[in-house]
């Protein structure tokens, strides 16, 4: 049997949103949703959100942990609950209509001033040298040429569509 550090990140991804039981090698037991899994250290993010209290968030060391049971399986609604513990305060979960159109206003603010893109998926492409994720905001840009990322991440917060 292989090894917790030793599986694949499919695997890993496959109980992310789902809740288990994570026993380490002291025979500890965790129970939570998984909110991610590290893809170095196979280290195990938990979230245990109880009714009127602050989520707690637990992370069990990848080198440790000796097995992974699911409880029970997740679902949108349990998806969308975790992440909110992560957004901050001033965040608004956008809702799929509503990020198709950022999406678009980005797209086209962005052809407006003569920059490359596509679309991929839900994914904005610029010049093969970025990405824009969802919800399409500066922090939302991803590349590794430093420069790019500062002027994509500069006219998007100029857009006066997406403005907040």
């Amino acid at each position: 049997m292989l090894q917790w550090r030793d599986r694949s990140p499919q695997h890993w991804h496959e109980v992310v949103n789902h809740e288990v039981c994570v026993t380490n090698r002291d025979q500890q037991r965790f129970e939570g949703r998984v909110f991610t899994v590290d893809p170095v250290s196979a280290s195990v993010v938990l979230v245990s959100v109880q009714e009127n209290e602050r989520p707690s968030v637990t992370v069990i060391l990848g080198h440790a942990v000796t097995d992974v049971q699911i409880l029970r399986r997740g679902t949108e609604e349990t998806e969308r609950q975790m992440k909110s513990v992560f957004l901050p305060d001033r965040a608004q979960i956008l809702s799929a209509e509503e990020l198709k159109s950022r999406r678009e206003s980005v797209r086209l603010w962005l052809e407006k001033n003569r920059v490359p893109v596509t679309e991929d998926g839900e994914v904005l492409r610029v010049a093969g040298a970025l990405t824009i994720s969802a919800p399409y905001r500066p922090g939302d840009c991803s590349s590794s040429n430093e420069i790019i990322l500062a002027r994509i991440q500069s006219l998007v917060e100029s857009n006066p569509e997406t403005s907040p």
